[in-house]
């Protein structure tokens, strides 16, 4: 039987840029599921490069049923990141909507991973990227998809040493960093085996898939995790652009990837808030500080000289051998019209609804929806709760001419940007770790599936060994008894007649966040007289799962009657 998850000892393991073991770094063999383990061998879909290797889900722990592809598909998501003197209790937070790309939806599931379910043989569905993984990893809870067939894709997650991760949100780099430092991508085999002209594969880096699994279960705090994912970062490349949330109890940090091996860090400032869409987001970075005492900032080990070697710094003050401050935004990162639509009215949102004392509307407004130097990070005006962010997460541009739902501005003007709630969010996850409680149940993941205009983010405690049922025995088929289906359902219910549905979804929001601030103030309580605290936390996260059950079941009821009333085909007159 595997030991409680609270007498597992966090043990310091020093990871830096500077050294890898070599030991950590062997390629492997792979066979058909993630979380399916055989001896110490982690058997994983994909095995050889096939695609497809479809199956019915062996066990709870892994519901997947594969799609049969393999593309590397970029995620778009909403990150928010607040430190620890700008929420309402001191907590650090971070927080993602994890969505997916235009016609896709990717079933979601919250599940526990126990170290003896931890691949220590690691190889990439999508990349084929290999990786030995150290034989001490720790238990952590994670909001994986259900299908692999683009690998695990943990998401988020929360490991017992209270390191939290949200993995990732995708960025861009230009044209120059592209060339100075090209994507490591997979390539497939090409030609006969046996003939002379045989290419073998060449595998890619390492990407969303991959990073949370990487590095997740072995750090004691989030400047080690940083540490880690940037040693990895140097030595394997990666495919994509991506920016990554780490958080402990103190710090919060903030890593964006740079071409297929440069990296940079920076940390949240304590009383700030990092409002960030799908855009290279970082707007000025201290390089002395990070190639020094790291007290603020990290890099990758080269940066400066890679930076002069390849002309990237356009600043006309510019002095290359003395460069210090970066704006790594203008730098490394893109200013498109398209991300004037997509990118720049999400942080422009963000910030006017945490900062609503300042002019954002009128024509001499300092920063507009299309603004290219709204701040990576700032202070808000009052102290963020876990209501304010759940409803900038669920927002579609509330009080302006861009309402999705609204009627202000013109038809045009409601469809201008793209929303953060939008019908494609997969699951938002708001990671907490609360400094005034013990290390045992010190860490919440506020957890919704689904669109989140029409849902409510519920706590979970993540120090356990099982996770509810309804939360994590999602499948690839439609039911109402996954939490994820049925949002879905109430979603595609309720949006064309969100008017009238969106009283009901209120209520639903105010019950939920409620209840749930009520049993975790009660579970806190007991916990701290309780030596078997694993067992009370998952007791705990049942009852909010029946609780969150029963209001969703409400909620389908309430919306699916309002929106029978009101479908095009509806008669006033009857004979009863």
């Amino acid at each position: 039987m595997s030991q409680p998850i609270y007498n597992i000892v966090a043990r310091r393991t020093t990871f830096s840029s500077e050294h890898v073991p070599e030991h950590e770094f062997e390629h492997l063999a792979v066979g058909v599921d993630p979380w399916i383990t055989v001896g110490r061998e982690a058997r994983m879909e994909g095995s050889g490069g096939s695609a497809g290797n479809d199956r019915e889900p062996t066990s709870p722990r892994a519901p997947f049923r594969s799609s049969g592809s393999h593309t590397m598909v970029a995620m778009s998501c909403t990150t928010i990141l607040i430190g620890k003197s700008a929420t309402y209790d001191g907590s650090t937070i971070i927080a993602r909507n994890d969505d997916s790309g235009h016609g896709k939806y990717d079933p979601k599931r919250f599940i526990a991973v126990d170290p003896a379910d931890q691949p220590r043989h690691y190889r990439s569905v999508l990349s084929h990227v290999a990786i030995e993984l150290p034989d001490d990893p720790c238990r952590y809870t994670i909001a994986p998809n259900v299908l692999n067939n683009r690998g695990i894709l943990a998401e988020a997650g929360i490991s017992v040493r209270n390191v939290a991760m949200t993995a990732t949100e995708t960025i861009a780099v230009n044209e120059r960093v592209l060339a100075a430092d090209p994507m490591v991508e997979f390539r497939p085999a090409s030609g006969d085996p046996h003939s002379p002209e045989y290419v073998p594969e060449q595998p890619g880096g390492i990407g969303e898939e991959d990073l949370i699994t990487l590095v997740l279960p072995y750090v004691s705090s989030a400047r080690e995790a940083v540490e880690r994912l940037g040693a990895l970062l140097e030595r394997y490349g990666t495919y994509e652009a991506n920016g990554v949330g780490i958080s402990d109890v103190d710090e919060v940090w903030y890593v964006e990837t740079i071409g297929g091996h440069h990296w940079i860090a920076r940390r949240v400032p304590d009383d700030c808030y990092a409002a960030i869409p799908n855009q290279l987001g970082l707007d000025d970075f201290d390089l002395e500080d990070a190639l020094g005492d790291r007290r603020e900032h990290m890099c990758s080990a080269d940066l400066r000289e890679w930076v002069v070697a390849r002309h990237l710094d356009r600043s006309m003050d510019r002095r290359p051998e003395h460069t210090r401050h970066l704006n790594p935004r203008k730098m490394f990162g893109t200013a498109t019209s398209k991300d004037h639509i997509y990118n720049t009215p999400r942080a422009w949102y963000m910030q006017r609804t945490l900062n609503p004392g300042e002019d954002w509307d009128s024509p001499q407004a300092r920063y507009t929806p299309i603004s290219e130097d709204i701040p990576w990070c700032r202070r808000p005006e009052e102290r963020i709760t876990i209501g304010d962010i759940d409803f900038l997460m669920s927002s579609h541009y509330e009080d302006t001419p861009y309402d999705t739902y609204g009627t202000r501005g013109t038809e045009e003007s409601r469809r201008r940007f793209r929303p953060i709630g939008i019908n494609r969010n997969g699951h938002l996850g708001i990671l907490q770790l609360r400094p005034y409680e013990p290390e045992s149940n010190r860490a919440l993941i506020w957890l919704s599936y689904g669109s989140n205009p029409f849902t409510s983010v519920a706590p979970f405690y993540a120090n356990v060994r099982t996770t509810p049922e309804y939360l994590s025995n999602t499948s690839g088929e439609v039911t109402t008894n996954s939490l994820y289906w049925a949002n879905r359902i109430i979603a595609a219910i309720a949006d064309p007649h969100f008017t009238e549905n969106s009283d009901a979804v209120e209520h639903f929001r105010e019950h939920v966040l409620s209840y749930g601030d009520r049993l975790v103030a009660q579970t806190d309580a007991v916990s701290r007289r309780d030596e078997h605290v694993p067992d009370l936390l998952e007791q705990s996260n049942e009852m909010m799962a029946d609780y969150l059950r029963s209001q969703t079941n409400q909620l389908l009821s309430q919306v699916l009657y309002t929106s029978s009333n009101l479908m095009r085909n509806a008669f006033t007159m009857s004979d009863r």
